[in-house]
């Protein structure tokens, strides 16, 4: 290939995976405009957002035996086509469950592209270069996540909520003509052999029963909801059973035995953490700024900018420090330790904070998460190519699914956990023999008195100011220490990181070799012939 054709497949491969991220969460900032516009709750607006992220779990694990069964580059293009013909029916839908259904097919297309994007983009590029391209996939891969809300509420708020899926069709006829006209057949392409039809009924079972628990746990009540514990023994019993037939069938649909890999087994968790730190930090931060802070969506969305600029910018530096034999393990326990210091940071903020007291920590943001895809990429995916390239592959962009599933299950149940915690220690205090409760009411009373409020009225008034600043107060300690929780996770991965040293190289470095290995034996044979 030439270096332009290699440009052009790094542009598609971006393209079409952050048009997938970016759905994700774009949706979630529309809701209440869906809800109102085709007469749904809640409960059953949800169901959107649950139905795109179920579809992309039971597929993504596929995609390598998907890619070998339809041939990689038809399996890439049918995504993006199933990807785009469901963008255009979502906003087409007339009724909650018809735009469900078809989140749930255009899920089905999404999941396939970002695991099948890094693989092209992997075997499409000389060692000297993959570092660099790699550093711009995952440019992609994090500032989807971060973009998503800020356009969808720009397109909800100007347009309609139906345009945060009609503008999926342009960029994906962009991504399939591009993808047509440059991406090809791999030559060593593995031969799928019959399918694995309980595998692939065992993981639909297992993984989309975890993905609804996941996203309906906290809204439900979690285990006090009889659907919801039905459907956590259903995930187990079908894990379980899903893991044993991948195990002891010659042909599964998705090889676990890929995970033999130490370093990819390593790379799978720190993926998991590294989504779960992503999309939790994304949940979280919205519903803080806010909720309690009383920021917009557009003020919230510009003051993460920054962080999503320093984060495209540190995603293909830290694709150039690989390059230049930076250990990859170094990079990725400095960018855990510095999002720790930014979830630090942000767990001692209080209710004056304002704009500018969020630029600093959201630059570390940027700085620890574009110093963490590229290189868990590449500690993930040493020593692993050809058939198990794929599968890998895979595996890490499931692991990041899952994490931010998780994260976000994990931490609204803690947000409501604490919120009720500190609420309750803090109305202990409030008694007719606390000097302060005495203070501040009498101040209430007489300010609305004077502004004239009947003194009944403004006793309820005084109350009523009261319990509105003790919510407050439980919010903010409830946040601070959700955010530090958070970043408690990014400091357990860094031991896990010290168990992958050695040299670590990227997956076009290993080709490299490879080819090489493979020549010296060829020349040997025709030596010794």
């Amino acid at each position: 290939m030439s270096k332009a054709q290699r440009a052009i497949i790094t542009i598609t491969v971006i393209t079409a995976s952050v048009m997938q991220l970016i759905d994700t969460s774009i949706v979630n900032v529309a809701l209440p405009h869906v809800m109102g516009n085709l007469g749904a709750d809640l409960d059953n607006a949800s169901w959107v957002v649950t139905a795109y992220i179920f579809a992309n779990v039971i597929i993504v694990p596929m995609t390598g035996w998907l890619a070998a069964f339809f041939g990689r580059k038809r399996y890439y293009l049918a995504s993006i086509i199933i990807f785009v013909i469901a963008s255009m029916f979502c906003g087409q839908a007339t009724n909650i469950w018809e735009l469900v259904f078809f989140r749930f097919v255009q899920g089905i297309g999404g999941g396939g592209l970002l695991p099948t994007s890094r693989v092209i983009l992997v075997e499409s590029f000389p060692p000297e270069d993959l570092a660099l391209a790699n550093g711009l996939f995952g440019m992609g891969v994090v500032s989807g996540p971060l973009i998503g809300p800020v356009l969808g509420g720009w397109l909800t708020t100007h347009f309609s909520w139906r345009w945060i899926f009609y503008v999926n069709l342009p960029v994906g006829m962009i991504a399939l003509f591009l993808a047509v006209m440059n991406i090809r057949e791999p030559q060593d392409q593995r031969q799928p052999g019959r399918v694995d039809w309980w595998g692939l009924f065992w993981l639909i079972v297992g993984f989309g029963a975890l993905q609804i628990v996941l996203e309906r746990g906290e809204r439900d009540n979690w285990f006090q909801s009889n659907f919801i514990l039905i459907l956590s023994l259903v995930a187990v019993v079908g894990i379980l059973i899903f893991i044993w037939q991948e195990f002891t069938t010659d042909k599964p649909v998705v090889d676990l035995r890929v995970m033999r890999h130490k370093n990819l087994a390593i790379g799978v968790l720190l993926g998991f953490v590294l989504g779960l730190s992503i999309y939790t930090t994304v949940f979280l931060f919205p519903v803080f700024a806010q909720n309690l802070l009383g920021y917009s969506a557009l003020q919230t969305g510009l003051i993460l900018l920054p962080g999503a600029l320093m984060a495209a910018i540190m995603m293909p530096t830290a694709g150039v420090l690989l390059k230049k034999g930076v250990p990859a393990q170094l990079m990725a326990g400095t960018g855990f330790l510095i999002f720790f210091v930014f979830c630090w940071m942000l767990s001692k903020q209080n209710l004056n904070s304002g704009p500018h007291n969020f630029f600093w920590p959201v630059i570390l943001r940027g700085i620890g998460l574009g110093s963490l895809s590229v290189p868990v990429n590449t500690i993930a995916l040493t020593g692993v190519f050809g058939h198990d390239l794929s599968e890998g592959s895979g595996f890490l962009s499931m692991s990041r699914q899952l994490g931010g599933s998780f994260g976000t299950a994990l931490i609204a149940t803690f947000v409501d956990w604490r919120e009720a915690f500190h609420r309750n220690q803090m109305v202990a205090h409030l008694t007719n023999y606390s000097y302060q409760t005495r203070y501040w009411l009498n101040n209430f009373i007489h300010h609305f008195y004077s502004v004239g409020s009947s003194m009944v009225t403004a006793k309820m008034q005084g109350f009523k100011l009261i319990a509105y600043g003790l919510a407050q107060q439980a919010m903010l300690m409830t946040y601070d220490e959700a955010f530090i929780a958070i970043g408690f996770f990014s400091l357990i991965c860094i031991p896990l990181i010290l168990l992958t040293f050695g040299k670590t190289e990227t997956p076009g470095e290993q080709k490299s070799k490879r080819t090489t290995k493979s020549n010296k034996k060829q020349s040997m044979a025709v030596d010794s012939g």
